[in-house]
């Protein structure tokens, strides 16, 4: 029988409040929908967290997301079906999620740089910073095989 390991509520509700001030934040600023969404079920299907990808997946539906690029989105590299921009946005929430010995490439930052200037990609770093902390926090107390079992 899968259990939850911690209800993270109840033992330090603080802690999940200063998560939620994240996502309060991000709700502040001019981080498109659709970018959020796609940062947040990119990163849960890296961190293998049942429970985000769950939740993600029906939130991008409600924002009109097509199932082949919902499908596609693990294999984001070998498909055609995202823009320039959601391409970029994808590279740097893999190489923050990942965090690969060099960390995130110039490459990688320099592009969604110019493509987005400053203060849209500070958003974006945010947004990936906040689900992967989600991500960590469902999967070390096994919300998201708790959603599985239902």
């Amino acid at each position: 029988m899968i259990q939850q390991r911690l209800d993270m509520q109840q033992v330090t509700p603080n802690a999940g409040k200063a998560i939620m001030a994240l996502e309060e934040y991000l709700g502040t600023t001019n981080l498109k929908p659709l970018h959020k969404e796609i940062i947040k079920l990119r990163a849960s299907i890296i961190n293998k967290c049942a429970y985000c990808i769950d939740m993600h997946t029906k939130d991008l539906r409600k924002l009109g997301e097509t199932e082949q690029r919902l499908y596609l989105l693990s294999a984001w590299k070998e498909t055609t079906v995202f823009s320039e921009e959601e391409q970029a946005i994808l590279a740097i929430t893999d190489e923050i999620t990942e965090l690969p010995q060099q960390g995130v490439t110039n490459e990688t930052y320099t592009n969604a740089l110019t493509l987005f200037g400053a203060e849209y990609l500070s958003h974006i770093i945010m947004a990936i910073i906040t689900i992967n902390a989600w991500n960590r926090l469902a999967v070390a107390t096994n919300m998201g095989l708790l959603v599985i079992a239902e």
